[in-house]
């Protein structure tokens, strides 16, 4: 056996177990003592856990954009009258602009434009909820999106060329038109236009609101057909008002400068539409970042909030560990009347201190993830309990502990063994 177990099983062990005794003739009073660290640590574990489930939804839609893309958004004017100011100077986001930027930005591996809209007629009817969304796009779509195919194919660039009658369903999409059935080889009629389906796309991450200038909107809940369908000429046809085309997605080859590439796009852009303000540049890179910065300071107010309630617990700790200490002046003075060292009497009231404060931290911990559960199922909100969360309250609570148990027992170390035996 070597010194440090005969030390643990000769002065650790006994103290220990002396510690559980103590508390356990308090029962309410521990209790009571541990409220504010249990408290405390719930309160840490649970704030981060919310935090986390929502950074993590944002970030992995913002990841699903890709971090090589850039994208042009159309602006769209919020009444009559500031559309008509914007007109006056731009004629809004077109094919010459998508021409533009690919002559002066180098570093493009895959564009395209993109137009959508709302059908005001489908057959066949969609099955209750919100009618699927038309975008009109070209196959290089699909891999600036990273949409992947469920069953079935894309459609490629001689069908888009030639404006083929042909459509690619996503998910929520194909359930609303055709529920369970196989939509591959079917039919759908946008407004007056048939489409043969050919493909159903995989299911994509979505949000519930306004992301950066993109819109929210059920990603999975759209009909994907060629760009160049006679559908859009019908449908834009009958405005002027309407821009000709409402996004760019343009990917850059891997090494390129996607800041750079952003404000050169911005660039051009403004003064191709004489500073309207009519557009929005997306670069989901810079979104990334900036979302993992608030993340992290997100992260730090919260556990600065939830701390107070640690540092409270940290003080009835010291409150209650010093009326411990008059409670067993006497007990402290035959201790040391037979032989014990202060250290020895440090070490036993720290060691209740911890026996305090871990077992708050496990309760805690037990009580942050039900919580966070509790909200998930309640709010409908994305909680996720982070080992990080856990091992930071825990850590925290068992610091605070310690430190706040550490005056009490070098007070307690520090009585006069002669005045001690004698305190009634």
């Amino acid at each position: 056996m070597d010194a440090r177990t005969h030390l643990w099983s000769a002065d650790v062990l006994p103290e220990f177990r002396l510690g559980l005794e103590n508390l356990r003739a308090h029962k309410l009073r521990s209790l009571l003592t541990m409220l504010g660290m249990i408290f405390g640590v719930a309160a840490v574990v649970a704030m981060l856990s919310i935090g986390a489930g929502a950074q993590q939804e944002v970030m992995a839609f913002i990841e699903q954009l890709g971090v090589r893309n850039l994208i042009v958004e159309a602006r769209e004017a919020p009444d009559n009258q500031t559309l008509q100011k914007v007109r006056k100077l731009s004629s809004g986001l077109s094919f010459k602009d998508l021409r533009i930027i690919q002559t002066n930005l180098d570093g493009i591996s895959a564009v395209t434009a993109r137009k959508r809209f709302t059908p005001s007629k489908l057959t066949p009817r969609p099955l209750g909820g919100d009618s699927p969304v038309v975008y009109g796009i070209s196959p290089a779509y699909q891999t600036i999106a990273n949409l992947k195919v469920a069953s079935g194919r894309f459609f490629d660039e001689g069908e888009t060329t030639a404006a083929a009658p042909v459509a690619v369903l996503g998910e929520a999409a194909t359930a609303a038109l055709f529920g369970a059935e196989d939509p591959i080889g079917r039919y759908v009629k946008v407004n007056d236009q048939w489409f043969r389906v050919v493909g159903v796309a995989g299911p994509q991450l979505t949000v519930q609101s306004d992301v950066a200038g993109i819109p929210a909107q059920d990603r999975n809940n759209i009909i994907y057909v060629p760009l160049y369908s006679s559908v859009f000429r019908l449908e834009d046809g009958q405005s002027a008002q309407k821009d000709e085309i409402d996004g760019i997605y343009l990917q850059m080859k891997p090494g390129s400068d996607i800041p750079a590439s952003a404000a050169l796009i911005r660039g051009v852009l403004d003064v191709a539409h004489r500073g309207a303000g009519d557009f929005t540049i997306v670069s989901p890179a810079e979104l990334l970042a900036e979302q993992r910065r608030t993340q992290r300071i997100f992260e730090m107010v919260m556990v600065a909030i939830a701390s107070i309630s640690l540092l409270v617990g940290g003080i009835g700790i010291m409150n209650i560990m010093l009326a411990s200490v008059l409670e067993r002046t006497r007990e402290i003075g035959v201790r040391r009347a037979i032989g014990a060292r202060q250290r020895d009497v440090v070490r036993q009231f720290l060691i209740e201190t911890t026996i305090i404060s871990l077992s708050g931290g496990v309760a805690g911990i037990l009580l942050g993830v039900g919580l966070s559960q509790l909200i998930g199922v309640l709010a409908g909100w994305s909680t996720i309990v982070t080992t990080a969360s856990i091992v930071l309250a825990f850590g925290v609570s068992v610091a605070i502990g310690i430190v706040f148990g550490l005056y009490p027992a070098v007070r307690a170390s520090r009585l006069d063994p002669v005045k001690a035996l004698h305190y009634e």
